[in-house]
């Protein structure tokens, strides 16, 4: 998994049939790293997001074939650290 925070929404008129519903998110990762990552989750940006690639990520719609190659898997809303 990778950690990211989103920074933008993409906007696309036009796009194949087989891209399921939700939106399509600039991520950054925590190297600096930009990328763009379906969400069908419904992330805001600013938020700190968890993301997985490749086929992984095409498999999660077993319905369609959805050229997916990054997706939201998960929005995290606290990150804790154990105390010493």
């Amino acid at each position: 998994m990778i950690r990211a925070r989103v920074s933008g929404r993409l906007w696309s008129s036009r796009h194949i049939g087989t891209i399921p519903t939700g939106a399509l998110l600039e991520v950054e990762t925590e190297t600096g790293a930009k990328l763009i990552a379906f969400d069908p989750l419904g992330c805001a940006e600013g938020e700190q997001v968890l993301i997985t690639q490749g086929s992984v990520a095409a498999s999660y719609f077993p319905e369609k074939t959805a050229p997916i190659d990054a997706l939201i898997i998960g929005s995290i809303d606290q990150q804790t650290s154990k105390a010493k």
